[in-house]
């Protein structure tokens, strides 16, 4: 079955510190091809997460809404059958989001004390935590996506530098386990046969869907946005042009819309019960 959405949001995403996060944007369309438009928070500013939470919560009871943030939704667990061999830790995907945030007092759904304190041995800061290699663990989608073409995506045990996912992702998982008793999680959940959920996406797919080559995924300027909103059948973007994380929110909510009735997406060949319940899946990853 493919389910039906009257909305499409995507978010990008952010593992930073502190209350408010300038790499958060939210973009939301309807069906149809007008331009996805930012959504600001209620009280102005910056996104928190916790706020994104509140906001997808409300959101989703609104209207049947298909949320894809920008995050990986679990560790790898099939390769090693565990998500931190050796811890003791739970072995899928919801409960070890309860899992995480039980354990980390950061403020605002932050998850750095699980990298820096709690499971620190699982993580590569930097060389002398031992050979890089040894921590490039990755999921079955990713491998997946890899071996298609797509390239390599990073591992949530690389914690270091700005191309690192760890900090978004563990933060990610916090945010998943507050929702999901409000609104269904794929591919942990089967998708609903009327109502909301929520999906993993990459934004560098919506972006080569839209005619980016590889390397080029980010769009700085208005024009590159709006070439590659033609690209997706969308509106073009008019006004002051968003950074790159609004681009990537835009561009990626106008690429769920397109993509979102393919059922083909909704049952990848490679995903199977055993990953769907612990490692999950990126949607338009086939």
């Amino acid at each position: 079955m493919t389910p039906r959405f009257d909305r499409y949001a995507a978010i990008d995403w952010s593992g930073a510190k502190g209350l408010r996060h300038k790499g958060i944007a939210v973009a939301l369309c309807e069906r149809g091809d007008a331009v996805p438009q930012l959504i600001r928070p209620p009280e102005g500013g910056l996104w928190s997460r916790t706020a994104v939470g509140e906001w997808l919560v409300a959101a989703a009871a609104e209207a049947p809404t298909l949320f894809g943030f920008d995050f990986s939704f679990a560790p790898p667990f099939v390769a090693r059958q565990a998500y931190l061999p050796g811890d003791e830790a739970p072995v899928t995907g919801p409960d070890f989001w309860a899992y995480v945030d039980a354990i980390c007092d950061d403020p605002d759904l932050g998850a750095a004390s699980l990298l820096h304190v709690t499971h620190r041995r699982h993580f590569y800061f930097g060389k002398a935590d031992g050979v890089k290699a040894d921590f490039m663990h990755n999921r079955a989608c990713e491998a997946h996506y890899n071996a298609g073409g797509g390239g390599k995506p990073s591992t949530v045990y690389d914690a270091i530098g700005a191309a690192q996912v760890a900090k978004a992702s563990f933060a990610g998982m916090r945010l998943l386990h507050h929702v999901h008793r409000h609104v269904p999680i794929w591919p942990f959940d089967s998708p609903p046969r009327s109502g909301s959920l929520v999906v993993e996406i990459y934004t560098s797919i919506a972006a080569r869907a839209a005619g980016r080559s590889k390397g080029r995924t980010k769009m700085r300027d208005l024009a590159a946005l709006n070439d590659a909103l033609f690209a997706l059948g969308s509106a073009p973007y008019e006004g002051l042009p968003p950074d790159d994380h609004g681009a990537d929110a835009i561009a990626a909510a106008a690429w769920l819309r397109n993509v979102a009735p393919q059922p083909s997406l909704w049952t990848p060949l490679a995903l199977n019960p055993h990953i769907a319940a612990t490692e999950g899946w990126t949607f338009g990853v086939i």
